[in-house]
């Protein structure tokens, strides 16, 4: 039996975790997919692998599974909708003939209700059996309305409602942490989204110790509750305006350099919340395999953390690319997390604004955060996701 990387870096401390990034409902369809594909000789290894990550009839019947939570987010949500539209085209029909006060809006936020509750649903047996620590799927408040507080508390509350297992995604803009705090304080747990940088991150615990403050005076149970910050690396680097200053400024970057400087805001982010004993954990997700400048196959975004405790939520593409490349990959460094980044990168990346406002603790002013272009970029692409999703039942009610 060989290992997955993932699995291999899980190793690296007891504490780590590895997600699923999109529905549990493609898992199957996705999985035969793969294995149809996969090399002769690495077939039985990629099959054992992926029924250690997920399998319905494991969880079902014991609990348990290789991924310890889910994450979705509006093109994961579309992405599942594709893989079975006419099942989800009779699921809008049902939904439009049971309640026609909805308009195309209404139902299609009914319908997402229904896919955050049927992949709740579907995991739901590992939260029961680990006691509520594990087996979390989160769902996404509309990022149409990131600076929109009123319309996201309302949205969160009702993704919440969806299942004891469901964990709320909420944007990383001032609104975005000011419902955290709220959300908080009533005990739901949360997914801090659209987030990169070093203020955010503090913005977003801070948020959280407030709402756990409240949560306790009120009598609040917090004994299932969790909280995660999502660090969306490579969207950082490559989606910031680093390149574009930096070119300003006759500065050549690198690629290798660009994950310098999000390893550099990562760290500094995690081991805040470790010295300050917080109770939230840092989420990696967007990571990416690529080759390093001396021509090696590696993904840093995996590799530079090893040994933390962290959570790597890692969406179908990513899980196979490390299953293609995983005899080239270096052995993870169960140290690597306590290793200081480049600073010979730090040097040259804080001559660029936008990387001071991602690294330095009071980089940002709260009313910032949703004009970083990171958040943006990612913001713009997963309204457009949701519009898609929107369109879809647009479409079916149209015939």
């Amino acid at each position: 039996m060989t290992q997955h990387p993932l699995e291999k870096l899980a190793a690296t401390n007891p504490d780590a975790e590895i997600w699923w990034d999109s529905s549990p409902l493609i898992y199957p369809s996705w999985e035969a997919e793969t294995l149809a594909k996969a090399p002769a000789n690495k077939r039985a290894d990629w099959e054992s692998q992926l029924s250690r990550f997920y399998d319905a009839e494991t969880v079902a019947s014991e609990g348990t599974m290789g991924f310890r939570g889910v994450t979705t987010n509006p093109p994961l949500s579309l992405q599942a909708i594709q893989v079975d539209p006419e099942g989800w085209r009779n699921a809008i029909l049902g939904i439009a003939k049971a309640d026609p006060s909805l308009d195309v809006e209404g139902v299609y936020w009914a319908m997402y209700l229904d896919l955050v509750k049927r992949g709740a649903e579907a995991i739901r047996p590992v939260w029961d059996k680990s006691g509520g620590k594990y087996g979390f799927l989160s769902g996404q408040v509309d990022p149409r309305f990131v600076t929109d507080g009123e319309a996201m508390l309302e949205q969160g509350l009702s993704i919440a409602e969806q299942g004891a297992n469901v964990m709320v995604k909420i944007p990383g803009s001032a609104q975005g942490y000011e419902i955290i705090e709220e959300l908080t304080a009533r005990g739901i747990s949360t997914n801090n989204t659209t987030s990169f940088t070093v203020p955010q991150y503090l913005a977003c615990m801070n948020a959280v110790s407030r709402g756990i403050e409240r949560a306790k005076a009120d009598g609040v149970d917090l004994s299932k509750w969790r909280s995660v910050v999502t660090h969306m690396s490579s969207r950082l680097g490559q989606l910031s305006d680093w390149q574009t200053e930096a070119k300003a400024r006759g500065i050549d970057l690198s690629l290798m350099e660009i994950r310098d400087g999000e390893e550099a805001v990562l760290k500094r982010a995690y081991w805040w919340g470790k010295e300050n004993d917080h109770p939230s954990t840092m989420l990696q997700c967007s990571m990416r395999v690529e080759k390093d400048d001396a021509g090696n196959t590696v993904s840093r975004h995996i590799s530079d953390f090893a040994g933390s405790d962290m959570v790597y939520t890692c969406p179908p593409g990513y899980i196979l690319q490390l299953m293609e490349v995983e005899d080239e990959l270096a052995p993870f460094d169960p140290e690597a997390i306590e290793r200081e980044p480049n600073a010979a990168s730090l040097e040259k990346l804080m001559k660029l604004p936008s990387f001071r406002q991602a690294y330095e603790y009071d980089g940002m002013e709260p009313i910032e955060f949703s004009h970083y272009g990171s958040f943006q970029a990612t913001a713009t692409e997963f309204a457009k996701a949701t519009r898609g999703t929107v369109d879809f039942v647009r479409m079916t009610l149209e015939g």
